[in-house]
């Protein structure tokens, strides 16, 4: 078995002693693209955990259908190559240890009935949670609440998250790389977590096929030349070479993105809102889950630009809250142009004495508004207000491009921008007449 130093740290936490940075470790991330061996080096280490040092495993997927058919034969793959076949029992879903208490037991997380985090938070005496494809866990309280569970008396306890790297909006970047400082890429150990990142520049040659091996040189060739090429001219070079580099990068690097792919606004940038125009306000309401939000609007029409500006998202908002945040940014006369699936909050902040009315909606309203935006540039303002913007507009992809339906996600603020944007830009037109 061989496999890339990146991951001896990994090995060397079952012996570690006091004294040892690895000891206090309760947190593994491993990060890495395609051929880095996460997968396989995981589940042998699962093995020898088991085997040797008595663990207890909740090996965990998202989404998983049958362990038997996908994860069982990978482990038993593992359990051949060290030779290991007396030492272990295999079942349709677990693992279980012949000579010792140890076992490997495999659990999805997401099922046909919904989210199981509460079943798994009832698991006893496992000493290790591991999460594969990491990514697709939706929160960091979906996590932590299952990792809190595991907590075995006579064993050291560790969470293990193996990922694919998406975008930095992602929750394990923002809770284990932007909020502790850690670059993407870095390999050692901040507190108690032990970062490993590896890609398939870090195995043996020998172990790649021909073949892929190929593939990502060509890919790797692209993305060098991309990146020598300074950014302003980077959008002149040819589309399959920019393809070749942003794929190279995340997938085969195991890169984290700035943006998600797909967007549906692609030229914006950052820049001092044009308070020379006029403007007005766009409004999204929500409430326990998501945020009631208000942005600052105003449109260029003969330089096609918009420019926006956050003034607050927040959630558990009462009509009157919502008046006083509304009437300290817009004061009585600028036009607020609101979400109208809530007649009855848009009338009763009308009859406190604000200028707040309806969006238009309707069938193909969300496609049509969309349209006539792109080919808008957004200017979005540089104050801390307008973070949320830049991370929506960064996530906010096709659910189905062809038919013009974006994901109903990551829109709260754009959301309030089209619904004050659209008009202004096409001022003197019955918007209701643009539908179909």
């Amino acid at each position: 078995m061989v496999l890339s130093e990146k991951y001896e740290p990994l090995f060397e936490w079952l012996s570690a002693q006091p004294g040892n940075p690895l000891y206090t470790v309760d947190t593994v991330i491993i990060t890495g693209g395609r051929n880095s061996q996460k997968s396989f080096a995981v589940g042998a280490w699962s093995c020898v955990a088991a085997k040797d040092f008595v663990h207890r495993v909740l090996y965990t997927r998202y989404t998983l259908t049958s362990a038997q058919d996908s994860i069982i034969p990978e482990f038993t793959e593992k359990i051949e190559m060290l030779n290991a076949h007396s030492s272990f029992e295999v079942t349709k879903d677990r693992i279980i240890g012949t000579g010792n208490n140890s076992k490997v037991v495999f659990k999805g997380i997401k099922t046909s009935s919904g989210n199981q985090t509460a079943s798994l938070k009832s698991l006893k005496d496992f000493s290790v949670f591991v999460l594969e494809e990491a990514e697709e866990m939706p929160s960091f309280d979906n996590w932590d609440k299952i990792k809190k569970s595991i907590r075995a008396k006579d064993v050291r306890n560790l969470s293990i998250l193996l990922l694919n790297p998406t975008t930095k909006t992602h929750w394990i970047y923002e809770e284990f790389f932007e909020s502790e400082g850690v670059a993407e890429g870095f390999n050692g150990i901040k507190g108690n977590v032990l970062y490993i990142h590896s890609s398939y520049l870090d195995m043996e040659r020998e172990l790649i096929a021909d073949n892929i091996w190929t593939d990502f040189e060509i890919k790797r060739e692209h993305y060098e030349i991309y990146e020598r090429t300074p950014k302003s001219d980077r959008e002149k070079l040819d589309r399959k070479v920019i393809k070749n580099a942003v794929y190279y990068k995340h997938v085969v690097l195991g890169g984290w993105l700035d943006n998600a792919e797909g967007v549906v606004f692609e030229n914006w940038s950052i820049g001092e809102f044009d308070e020379s125009l006029p403007y007005g306000f766009g409004q999204d309401f929500g409430f326990s889950d998501d945020p009631t939000t208000l942005v600052k609007v105003a449109v260029n029409r003969k330089h096609k630009r918009i420019y926006v500006k956050g003034c607050y998202g927040k959630t558990g908002m009462s009509t009157g809250a919502i008046y006083e945040a509304n009437l300290h940014y817009c004061g009585v006369k600028s036009e607020i142009v609101a979400d109208s699936a809530e007649p009855r909050l848009i009338s009763e902040i009308q009859a406190k004495g604000l200028n707040i009315k309806r969006a238009i909606k309707g069938p193909g309203s969300i496609s049509a508004s969309i349209k006539d935006i792109q080919d808008y540039e957004i200017i979005i303002d540089p104050g801390a207000e307008s973070a949320p913007i830049v991370k929506e507009i960064n996530n906010y992809v096709w659910h189905d491009k062809k038919s013009g339906v974006p994901i109903d996600l990551y829109n709260h603020y754009l959301d309030a921008i089209r619904y004050k944007a659209w008009p202004m830009i096409k001022e003197g037109i019955n918007l209701e007449s643009e539908l179909v």
